[in-house]
């Protein structure tokens, strides 16, 4: 005898959590949900606040340093290896993942300058006040050897930067003179110079291998190609840009931190102006480094904070400080795209969430798409002025936020006397000049 049956998956009417509970049919037809707009603003609004409670960005530190931290460097292949040096000469590589020390040298007499690590990661280079460039194996010596440069390079002048080419075997320092070494050699294979007194900063191109930029001490931006000669070209400013970064995704950005508290982002296509002036520091902008997603950058700056700018926008999304943080001296954003780090004159390298209130650790899928429906309601509200108001809130330092007030009516002042002068003045004879041309000068070929 035949039985038909009717035979159901339990997975099709069944909740994912109580295996009891039956699904709610939905019906998503909009005349049955006259509130939903005002339903979801609540969720917006609701999602924006807590996004505020959860902002908690300070991770650790790292603790050891006798003097203040003046370079630090992210290993190119590790994410848990950070190595720094400090003011006394001392070099550390860290363990970031258990906040340890797992070596220590004294590697320069006076203060270290500089520390990058090579493409593959075997090795990273130092330079000092002592003119020594050396070169030392990223591995941690056996027990009983002695700590040992593998190889050391004397330079003529003074070097006070160092960058390394992303893929080959060459790296640049510069001080009097801008140099080109190779890895091999003990002698610069190509030295560069345009009339400076001295240069402090170098960074090569991460996609344009043989392309490379400088900041001067004559307020100039330079452009080198290492296959060439001489120079390519150079951007006078009004102040002195003290570090830059490529952008890792558009070959042809970079932008520099300068001492007017702004930075500037060029296009080497045309130097007569920057792309875009991303303002909001209140004291000279001493340090930058790039998001590898290439949307982002992190500065750090004299008025003891960090703040993160997106790279189409003017102002800081985002600001860090503490209490006991001062002047930042170095920064690097980690190649996971997660964290930040951060050196400063107090001996303390700081570990900062690049997202304020994402969570850490692994998510589950409901709450991965409970957050993913959040972030998108805050976007679709975004311009709605008391979401605004609420996501654009920040606490700030006292010195900061009386700085902010000052450089503010400054800049309505001489807005308010430019306008007059135009208004009473005969037609013409004061021109009107675009904001991103007040601060360039000249551009030189």
């Amino acid at each position: 005898m035949k039985v038909k049956v009717i035979s159901r998956d339990p997975n099709d009417f069944l909740r994912e959590t109580k295996k009891e509970n039956h699904k709610v049919p939905r019906n998503y037809d909009p005349s049955l949900h006259p509130f939903e707009a005002a339903r979801e603003y609540v969720r917006a609004l609701n999602a924006t606040k807590l996004d505020r409670v959860f902002a908690k960005p300070f991770i650790g530190n790292l603790d050891g340093h006798r003097d203040s931290i003046s370079c630090i460097s992210k290993h190119p292949i590790h994410l848990t290896t950070l190595i720094s040096g400090a003011f006394d000469g001392e070099v550390r590589v860290w363990d970031i993942t258990q906040k340890r020390c797992m070596r220590e040298f004294v590697a320069h007499d006076g203060i270290l300058q500089g520390v990058v690590y090579m493409p593959h990661g075997n090795a990273f280079l130092t330079i000092g006040d002592d003119k020594n460039i050396k070169m030392w194996k990223s591995l941690t010596p056996q027990f009983g050897e002695e700590e040992a440069p593998v190889n050391t390079m004397l330079s003529k002048s003074v070097l006070s930067a160092i960058s390394h080419s992303y893929r080959d075997k060459t790296f640049a320092t510069c001080g009097e003179v801008c140099q080109i070494w190779e890895e091999g050699r003990n002698e610069p294979i190509k030295t560069f110079q345009w009339g400076v007194d001295s240069m402090h900063a170098v960074a090569f191109n991460p996609v344009q291998n043989n392309l490379m930029a400088v900041c001067a001490s004559d307020r100039s931006v330079i452009l080198y190609d290492t296959r060439e000669a001489g120079p390519l070209r150079k951007v006078v400013m009004k102040l002195r840009a003290n570090k830059l970064a490529w952008n890792p995704m558009e070959a042809f950005i970079f932008t520099c931190a300068n001492e007017d508290f702004n930075l500037y982002s060029f296009d080497t296509r045309n130097l007569r102006q920057p792309v875009n002036i991303h303002k909001d520091h209140v004291d000279a902008v001493t340090c930058i480094d790039y998001a590898p997603t290439g949307k982002e950058f992190v500065t750090g700056s004299y008025d003891k904070s960090i703040r993160i700018f997106e790279c189409g926008k003017g102002h800081s999304r985002e600001v860090y400080h503490t209490k006991r943080m001062q002047r930042l001296t170095c920064i690097q954003w980690s190649l996971d795209n997660k964290y930040i780090l951060s050196g400063s004159d107090e001996m303390n390298i700081r570990i900062w969430k690049a997202r304020a209130s994402e969570k850490l650790g692994p998510l589950k899928p409901r709450e991965k798409a409970a957050l993913n429906y959040a972030d998108a309601l805050r976007e679709k509200f975004a311009s709605h002025p008391q979401i605004r108001r609420i996501a654009r809130h920040r606490h700030v330092p006292k010195h900061i936020y009386n700085a902010q007030q000052e450089h503010r009516t400054i800049h309505e002042k001489e807005k308010r006397k430019e306008s007059n002068r135009r208004t009473h003045s005969k037609k013409g004879s004061v021109p009107f000049v675009p904001e991103r041309q007040k601060h360039v000068l000249r551009e030189e070929k």
